[in-house]
């Protein structure tokens, strides 16, 4: 164990990836005491966190009640609609990048010297293994959820919740992140949309979508619709086909050579 200049502990693992803090390690700790404990909890926070319909329908929904709700301001909420979608795909365009520039850092439940225990039920089967930091579904959903709180912010902290002990919670619970993984994508995803939604931002990003509603709503509409699910479910089905297209171009590749 080494100490840093700021006097935070840490526990070294292979060098491969990042340096485990002590609020992540107390943190991971004391969700995973509770592992294994009850069968049914744990299957029940493994529904959770695999559950589209729950995870990704409830802010789709949220998000089209923004949309058509009654408002004084009707435009400039559309606005931030669009522009903190578009922001979405920037701040996980932007939670990639870290990824892709940061050392790799492993998911909990795959570092040995945590002894993490896995929760009952839950299965790797499927699971990207990229980088845990940051967290690319903090950053979304809370993205999507300040998208809410500029609209309506009582609406916005219930979807905060939402995203919080629905979306990112289970995930620590699981072992697929660490705490300061799902800080760290709160922050980007609230300061992405923040940031978007400022007028000057807004309005040339927008003007472009609202004019094709007034000219087209029906192809619109079937537009945002695609959109808002696919950015509420994280664009998961994209991300598994992007991951097959990439395996079979690498396995050509190497077949080749």
């Amino acid at each position: 164990m080494t100490r840093s200049n700021y006097g935070v502990s840490f526990f070294r693992i292979p060098q491969e990836h990042f340096l485990i803090n002590t609020f992540d390690t107390s943190t991971l700790r004391f969700f995973n005491q509770f592992a294994q404990r009850w069968p049914s909890f744990d299957r029940l926070i493994c529904l959770v966190s695999n559950d589209f319909l729950l995870r990704g329908g409830v802010i789709t929904a949220i998000l089209w009640w923004a949309w058509f709700r009654p408002s004084n301001d009707r435009l400039r909420d559309r606005q931030i609609i669009l522009s903190g979608a578009f922001a979405g795909l920037v701040s996980i365009s932007g939670a990639r990048a870290l990824v892709a520039m940061l050392p790799f850092r492993a998911r909990p439940i795959d570092v040995p010297s945590l002894h993490f225990r896995p929760p009952i039920g839950f299965s790797q089967a499927g699971l990207i293994h990229w980088s845990s930091f940051p967290s690319d579904h903090a950053v979304l959903y809370f993205a999507l959820a300040t998208i809410v709180c500029l609209i309506s912010w009582r609406a916005g902290i219930l979807t905060y919740c939402f995203a919080f002990f629905v979306v990112c919670l289970p995930r620590i619970y699981l072992g697929l992140h660490y705490p300061t993984d799902i800080l760290a994508g709160e922050v980007i995803g609230v300061l992405a949309v923040y940031i978007f939604s400022r007028p000057l931002l807004r309005q040339p990003i927008s003007e472009p979508l609202l004019r094709w509603h007034d000219r087209s709503p029906g192809s619109f509409y079937a537009f945002l619709y695609l959109g808002t699910f696919a950015l509420a479910t994280n664009m998961e089905s994209l991300r598994v086909y992007m991951s097959f297209l990439l395996e079979l171009v690498l396995g050509l590749f190497h077949h080749g050579h």
